[in-house]
């Protein structure tokens, strides 16, 4: 198995004593953690984006940039591009720029994302929110692969010959699609025979599942290789400790100040995955998808995930209201005590020398 670390940048008070760093500082802190990330030998470092409420990622591609400075080794990615949201023309340019910054260490999951207010403020219709990503991909990946590309859509402009600049650094990039909520992405994924990122975050892991065996239905359905099918999982969080009741004692206030939080903020909300269904630290432990616990049990717990979602890459985040330095040990812990646990019963060919679709510049080490 591969592994990734997710930061999609939140910036809000610490739920208990309401304490904040500033946004240069947690801005700092996602570039440092992506060098200390990449020394600890994860596979892949990925960065959100979102355009509403307390979060300081609505740039993801200047992160990306800086990021790709300060590193040399791993796999750059987002989680996710709102593809619902952006002009192709434009991102084919700025990721591609990235893609070159990198030397090829580049690949992208898309979405339409987990926020209702960005819509608004982009002037887009909620209710379309599939149309513009579907019609948004197709042209993207267009644009990736094709010179000279000429267009008729519904919600963007004709083009008449158009080549984005710079082009990729050696070919397209791969693209991921995020899932969630709605068959729509595994669909669209499966019909193009690109891969798929299960978000794992905030519902039972049956919800997830559901759509996760309907992308591989349709991929089989759509006549591809089932070689091609690679699925990643988000998790619901990553707190260790040297104990099980030790990990979820401290975890605990954070944990369900959070979801107390979330629930208020979308109170009358009934929509599936817009809060937790888990409220306390127990039950997300228990039967959610958040790694709390000894490396041990955390280990186990992503191995039993995987004999129902069969996934290639696990996607972890830490809470950015912990400890600067408690953030760092949390990461060293798994890097050293969980992964592998976990790679030696997980064998995959993602991002191998063995995976031809994988970024040009990046192979995993073993």
């Amino acid at each position: 198995m591969r592994f990734q670390l997710l930061d999609i940048v939140p910036h809000t008070p610490h739920p208990v004593t309401g304490e904040i760093i500033s946004v240069h500082e947690r801005l700092e802190r996602v570039v440092s953690t992506a060098v200390l990330v990449e020394k600890l030998g994860f596979d892949s470092y990925a960065v959100g984006e979102r355009h509403a409420g307390e979060f300081v990622s609505s740039a993801p591609t200047v992160l990306l940039g800086a990021i790709a400075n300060a590193t040399n080794r791993i796999l750059l990615s987002t989680g996710v591009t709102v593809l619902s949201l952006l002009d192709p023309v434009r991102v084919a340019e700025d990721y591609a720029t990235i893609d070159q910054l990198s030397g090829g260490r580049l690949e992208i999951v898309i979405g339409k994302g987990n926020e209702d207010k960005h819509f608004p403020l982009f002037g887009l219709d909620i209710a379309r929110q599939y149309e513009y990503l579907t019609e948004n991909y197709e042209l993207l990946r267009r644009l990736l692969r094709e010179d000279g590309v000429s267009w008729e859509g519904t919600h963007h402009a004709d083009l008449d010959g158009v080549t984005t600049f710079p082009r990729p650094f050696d070919g397209p990039f791969r693209i991921w699609h995020g899932s969630a909520t709605s068959t729509a992405a595994v669909d669209l994924a499966a019909k193009w025979g690109d891969p798929i990122f299960s978000a794992n975050a905030l519902q039972p892991r049956e919800n997830y599942l559901v759509l996760i065996d309907r992308y591989r239905e349709q991929l089989a359905a759509n006549g591809h290789d089932p070689s091609v099918g690679y699925v990643g999982s988000g998790s619901g969080g990553l707190f260790l400790a040297d104990t099980d009741e030790e990990a979820i004692a401290q975890y605990r206030p954070i944990y369900e100040a959070i979801a107390a939080r979330m629930k208020a903020l979308h109170a009358g909300d009934t929509r599936v995955g817009k809060t937790t269904s888990f409220t306390t630290i127990e039950e997300a432990v228990a039967h959610g998808p958040a790694l709390v616990g000894t490396p041990e049990r955390v280990a186990a717990k992503i191995l039993d995930y995987h004999k129902a979602y069969r996934h290639d890459v696990q996607s972890v985040s830490v809470n950015p209201v912990l400890p600067w330095e408690q953030q760092q040990e949390v990461l060293t812990r798994f890097a050293e005590e969980v992964a592998p646990l976990v790679r030696r019963e997980v064998p995959t060919t993602l991002w191998g020398p063995d995976d031809p679709g994988r970024a040009k510049g990046f192979t995993a080490q073993d």
